[in-house]
């Protein structure tokens, strides 16, 4: 009996050990995940239950305010703010779908082997990698009315995409596609190269065409990554700001919600009333997710 304690004692110790080197390993990542996401979105939700200006913030404190729902009730009965609402849902469903769309079909064609394959790959990224602010100045100059390259070619006179309705806001939908599809690209790619290609072969062998063999066979394996790309997207696309900021500034119908954020902030001063506008969205954005979630589990039932 007595021999056997000191083990005891010694796994005990052995276990002390594994999980304080555990929290070593894991502490580093659990600090900078509060500090970057668990502060200032707490920091948020406190900011927007109160009546918070620049000089109050500095003067008061955080906590120095009274807490009621006036910059919720404020920020949807604002106007413009249910159509900035449908923009940025129409702009983001739309989105997620070209994008998906033009990276499956590119996945598709560069799918077989032939010279120059890796380059064309590479050439594709190129959207993607570049930075915003430069192709954003390239599709300006692009779209110019006066000397851009499209409407050069465009009869009937210039066409002025990025402030006129609803060219603004079709623009900013193909631009978002252009610069997104190799996102998609680069799933679909990789789901494609592990899929096994002797159901394929089998299927053509038995006579089925080029389209069913896509449709009965290869889409229905490639449905869960584009699942995850879905979801992906409109996280990433709700929540888009730079691409319409640099391309439109929000004019012309294509304020989403976060340039109205933004414009609540910087243009008004009013950092409550964005605090509360934000997170309005961020509940808007979550029930969207939740019943994408129920929707995809009914489907694979």
């Amino acid at each position: 009996m007595t021999s056997r304690v000191p083990a005891v004692q010694a796994r005990g110790r052995a276990g002390r050990d594994d999980g304080l080197a555990a929290w070593a390993f894991v502490s580093p990542t659990v600090i900078i995940t509060v500090a970057v996401i668990v502060i200032p979105v707490l920091w948020n939700v406190i900011l927007a239950f109160q009546d918070k200006s620049f000089v109050s913030i500095r003067t008061e404190g955080i906590f120095g305010g009274e807490f009621s729902l006036a910059n919720f009730t404020s920020a949807i009965s604002a106007r413009g703010f249910w159509q900035s609402l449908w923009t940025t849902v129409s702009y983001a469903v739309l989105s997620t779908a070209g994008s998906i769309i033009v990276g499956l079909i590119a996945a598709l064609a560069l799918r077989g082997a032939f010279r120059g394959r890796g380059f064309v790959r590479s050439l594709m990224l190129l959207p993607y990698v570049a930075p915003v602010v430069a192709v954003a100045f390239v599709w300006q100059v692009m779209l110019h009315p006066q000397y851009g390259i499209l409407n050069h070619y465009l009869p009937g006179g210039a066409i002025s995409f990025f402030s006129v309705r609803p060219w603004a806001f079709i623009s900013v939908i193909v631009f978002e596609i252009w610069r997104y599809f190799p996102f998609a690209f680069l799933f679909l790619s990789a789901r494609l190269v592990a899929l096994p290609r002797d159901i394929e072969e089998a299927a053509l062998v038995d006579g089925v065409t080029p389209w069913q063999n896509f449709r009965y066979v290869v889409l229905p394996q490639l449905m869960p990554t584009i699942s995850l790309l879905a979801v992906l997207r409109l996280i990433m696309t709700f929540n888009k700001f730079d691409d319409v900021y640099l391309l439109t500034g929000g004019a012309a119908g294509t304020e989403v919600a976060a340039v109205r954020v933004y414009n609540r902030l910087m243009g008004s001063s009013d950092i409550s009333g964005a605090a509360a506008t934000a997170l309005i969205l961020a509940v808007v954005l979550a029930g969207m997710l939740v019943a994408y979630a129920s929707l995809t589990k009914r489907v694979e039932r």
